[in-house]
């Protein structure tokens, strides 16, 4: 069933940066949602900020999932959402998506291709920890997404640079890509700054956003710079290695029009 926009003919091409991993993604009159996590606070996580708005979850066509971590397949967040609208998770979490109320989520590995109302949404690769913490006994190969419609958007979830990230799409609009994470320092499989400057380097979109950012930090610390930080140091990297790429800094709950 097509959404309300889509009905109406809508074509705003939007990107609203909703935080962390979090991204309303309105293209061409489909509105889709990645890694929801909608919460105030996750476990030991706080959320600096207010909570999303309930019309973020609202109207959507899918939710676009790219592993099993928690702080990016929030099973919470996800029962916040109509449960009536498309799943897409990596091969290996079709279970959890199912306890979460998605009786028909769609499991795909990169290389693999659907299409929701118009929009053909590819798997891509990435290089993360495929666990589900903390007991790590459910696995799933961590995945990103192009996305082919009036415009081309690469969403990485979380990933470490890989070598065909170079070839993923010739011809890309927007690149959201990870730059941080939730706390005063950086495990493997992350995106730091630097990396993203040299992931959008490869990727040479026209629009770089970070995202990964500015969202949640572990209670009792003092966030201060690493929460705020890492946008200016990923610009500053990038107008070093790829100065023809446009970064767009969207703070938490901020939205980006796509030119025409």
């Amino acid at each position: 069933m097509r959404s309300p926009a889509a009905l109406m003919g809508t074509s705003t091409n939007r990107l609203t940066y909703v935080g962390h991993a979090t991204v309303l993604i309105e293209l061409g009159g489909v509105r889709l949602l990645t890694d929801p996590v909608l919460r105030a606070s996750i476990g030991h996580l706080r959320r600096h900020g207010p909570v999303p708005a309930p019309e973020v979850s609202e109207k959507l066509d899918a939710v676009l999932v790219s592993h099993l971590h928690l702080d990016h397949l929030d099973l919470p967040s996800l029962r916040r959402i109509d449960r009536g609208v498309r799943l897409l998770v990596p091969r290996g979490a079709g279970a959890l998506a199912r306890k979460a109320g998605f009786a028909h989520a769609e499991e795909l590995v990169a290389g693999d291709s659907v299409r929701v109302e118009g929009l053909e949404i590819v798997a891509t690769d990435a290089v993360h920890d495929d666990r589900r913490r903390p007991m790590g006994v459910t696995r799933a190969d961590a995945i990103g997404f192009v996305l082919r419609g009036e415009r081309s958007i690469y969403f990485a979830g979380d990933t470490d640079l890989f070598d065909d990230m170079a070839q993923l799409e010739p011809d890309l609009d927007v690149a959201l890509l990870p730059i941080w994470g939730w706390g005063p320092s950086l495990g493997p499989g992350h995106l730091d700054p630097g990396g993203a400057a040299r992931a959008a380097a490869m990727l040479r979109p026209r629009i770089a956003v970070p995202i990964h950012w500015g969202t949640f930090y572990p209670r009792g610390l003092r966030a201060g710079e690493r929460l705020t930080g890492p946008p200016q140091e990923f610009g500053a990297q990038l107008a070093r290695l790829a100065p023809d790429v446009e970064v767009h800094v969207l703070n938490p709950g901020q939205s980006l029009t796509l030119p025409a």
